[in-house]
């Protein structure tokens, strides 16, 4: 089947309306393009799970809380969309900013549990705008699943709450981390990184192993957090957190389910990550 490619509410609508007709599943990636092998590997497990793919493109601008960012966000949606066409996608869905926000558009979805620490506390207002889309999209859609990575494992958490809350009839699937060979978390800002910066980028996972490590030979959380914090002087870190996976509380001892998360800046790029401990 050929990759089909809309751009309007309506024309997502009909063709989603037309597949359930026939009694098929649908499943929906959500990205804002510039796609690696991490949003590869969502689509390939929407694949699994349903009849139909849907992936969306759509920068969202009400999530980045710094203009910059937002203007450098890679995009390059001809490499997108032959992507996407190549594992087998069945609609690419991409609409512009007045779609998605028409003109007087005045409502915000804000989602009170998981905020206040990690990314939030660093990016306010981040996932008032994350919770808006992805509601959004949701309804626009109207798929039976949504795959996300456990890369933005804070962003997985809000997003089973808002569904959980509203009521959303679709299902939420999470897929592991993809990683470079090197061990760093694959992302869409790693392509803003420098040579040199690149080389050192991998640094932060292997000092998260590092933690890992040195709290199941029994050193303390405190401890081998802040060991790893010391260790990691070529970037500036935001947050350094063993916290509890289904509650994100923050955990002063290790228990099943608990997980290590990190953000740092490396030359202007913030990276995050997180692994189980």
């Amino acid at each position: 089947m050929k990759l089909e490619i809309v751009r309007t509410v309506k024309e997502i609508r009909d063709q989603v309306l037309e597949i359930k007709a026939k009694g098929k599943t649908v499943a929906l990636v959500p990205t804002m393009g510039g796609l690696h092998d991490g949003h590869l590997s969502l689509i390939k497990k929407a694949k699994e799970v349903a009849d139909y793919v849907v992936v969306s493109i759509f920068i969202n601008p009400k999530q980045f809380n710094n203009p910059s960012d937002l203007e450098t966000y890679p995009s390059n949606e001809k490499a997108d969309l032959k992507n996407i066409e190549h594992l087998g996608a069945d609609i690419a869905f991409i609409p512009s900013v007045k779609e998605v926000y028409p003109d007087k558009f005045a409502t915000d979805v804000k989602v009170t549990a998981g905020i206040d620490i990690l990314c939030d506390a660093h990016r306010p207002g981040h996932f008032d705008g994350v919770a808006t889309v992805v509601t959004k999209l949701f309804l626009q859609v109207g798929a039976d699943f949504a795959c996300f990575g456990e890369k933005d494992y804070q962003q997985l958490f809000i997003i089973k709450r808002l569904v959980a809350d509203l009521n959303i009839p679709i299902k939420i699937i999470s897929a592991p981390t993809v990683r470079e060979k090197d061990g760093l978390a694959m992302s869409s800002r790693n392509a803003r990184l420098s040579k040199s910066d690149r080389k050192i980028a991998p640094q932060l996972q292997q000092a998260m192993q590092a933690i890992k490590d040195e709290i199941h030979s029994g050193i303390s959380i405190e401890k081998a957090c802040d060991n790893a914090w010391k260790s990691l002087d070529s970037f500036t870190v935001e947050y350094l957190e063993v916290r509890c996976g289904e509650k994100m509380v923050l955990m002063d001892k290790p228990s099943e389910g608990c997980r290590l998360f990190a953000a740092a800046w490396l030359g202007g790029v913030r990276l995050i990550d997180n692994i189980e401990i």
